[in-house]
């Protein structure tokens, strides 16, 4: 379980009486699981090491460096960090999501607003409204409206038998079953099976593949992994062969793409000690 806290004691984010409230993610030594819940409040989840990851009913949403997690509020979710994932948290009132994302998605996080997420874990829970540190929580609202979308991101199918083909294909992403023999565990023609995967997602069977890929590539690089380690346990035949995927996909190799992230990032991290609590 991740650890939450601010300069104050917890309590439940959506009953914290400000337009926005920030808690800091400290590190744990294992892999964390929130499992599903909701929030009256939108929620921002961004790492400064490490990688989060969110689930909805409708897909898999991955912040890498430099990358945040939006959630819109009473969106169920469950959400996912590496060991040694930590960072900041920001809950905001729905009346003040104005401009920003209806739907779940992932963000580019500039210095700037990672600077200010920085000062706002570091305000007291009641700051006050009227005063530099509430204009500092409306500068904060504007970063984020403009902030870039992400293209990291997996739909995911609601059939019932589409899910749960889904979820053994990401635990297990290096056995490349073929569609037909997919069809074939869940009694399904491969046609059918082809139209459905496109209706539900988005994407041919093939790219939603590619685009998992890229999900768990990313996820197991920041983990330490050599790229050629990733490749082989993703089912590539080699290392040159998942990068050319990856630079189709992303427009940079993987190594320049979290490069560039970790050089915007400075090498800052929280340091603080932590209360239990996470939202």
């Amino acid at each position: 379980m991740p650890v939450l806290h601010n300069q104050s004691q917890p309590q439940d984010p959506d009953e914290v009486p400000r337009p926005l409230y920030a808690l800091r993610i400290s590190p744990q030594a294992t892999r964390w699981e929130r499992p599903w819940h909701s929030h009256r409040k939108a929620q921002l989840l961004f790492p400064l090491a490490g990688v989060i990851t969110c689930e909805t009913d409708e897909g898999l949403w991955m912040a890498p460096p430099q990358c945040a997690v939006w959630i819109p509020g009473d969106v169920r979710h469950s959400v996912q960090g590496l060991e040694h994932t930590e960072g900041y948290c920001l809950f905001v009132e729905p009346e003040q999501v104005r401009g920003l994302p209806e739907a779940c998605c992932t963000l580019a996080v500039s210095p700037l607003l990672q600077e200010l997420l920085k000062r706002c874990v570091a305000m007291p829970e009641l700051y006050d409204l009227d005063g530099p540190q509430g204009r500092l929580m409306a500068v904060v609202l504007d970063e984020l409206a403009a902030a870039p979308l992400e293209q990291i991101h997996l739909p995911m199918p609601r059939h019932p038998q589409l899910r749960s083909m889904a979820a053994s294909i990401i635990e297990q992403p290096a056995a490349r079953r073929s569609l037909g023999g997919w069809g074939e565990q869940i009694g399904m023609s491969e046609r059918n099976l082809s139209r459905l995967i496109l209706a539900e997602t988005g994407l041919s069977f093939g790219q939603w593949q590619r685009q998992l890929h890229i999900l768990l590539g990313l996820e197991r690089l920041v983990r330490g992994e050599s790229v050629e380690q990733v490749a082989l346990g993703l089912g590539y035949e080699s290392a040159s062969a998942f990068i050319r995927m990856f630079k189709k996909a992303l427009g940079q190799p993987p190594a320049r793409f979290l490069a560039e992230r970790r050089m915007l990032l400075g090498g800052h991290s929280p340091t603080e000690d932590a209360d239990p609590a996470f939202g």
